[in-house]
Formats: C-alpha cells, structure tokens, sequence
C-alpha cells in the first residue's frame, strides 16, 4: 500500500523496522516516538500499536500535501462483498 501512494502523490516513505525488543527500551521512550507498530505522516501519529486503513492514511498524506482529501470507499452490502 506504502510504495503505491508514494508513487502516486510524490511523496517520500520511509520504512522503520527493528527487533520487537528495541521497540521496549528506555532509550526508545526517550525519543517520543509511538509504540510499534505506527504509522506517522509528517509529525501527526496517525494510527499506534495497530494497522492503518488506507483511506485514513491516504487522507493524511492529502492533508499533509495540502491536497483535497480522497472519497471513502462505498461500502458495499452482503451481496457486493460475496460476489466481489
């Protein structure tokens, strides 16, 4: 998902991963950073310790970018999703 929306908006992604234990030391505290996994755009923490949605990490970088945020997805009902 990360590599396809830079490529559509231009935009730098950087990728961060270390032992789980690294993620539970003092000096990683120190630095203020979220609890693993995390998905930050700029300085905003976007989503901590879970997965992110890919329209709620679209919309960020828009937002980020100064771009008009994305349409969320259409739901689809019980229909859409077992014949799609």
């Amino acid at each position: 998902m990360a590599p396809r929306l830079a490529a559509k908006y231009q935009v730098e992604i950087e990728n961060i991963s270390k032992p789980r234990a690294e993620y539970q030391t003092d000096e990683y505290f120190e630095l203020d950073l979220p609890t693993a996994p995390a998905v930050m755009v700029g300085d905003d923490i976007l989503v901590e310790g879970a997965d992110c949605p890919e329209h709620a990490l679209e919309a960020a970088i828009c937002r980020h970018l100064g771009l008009p945020e994305p349409e969320p997805p259409a739901k689809k009902g019980l229909l859409g999703r077992l014949f799609s």
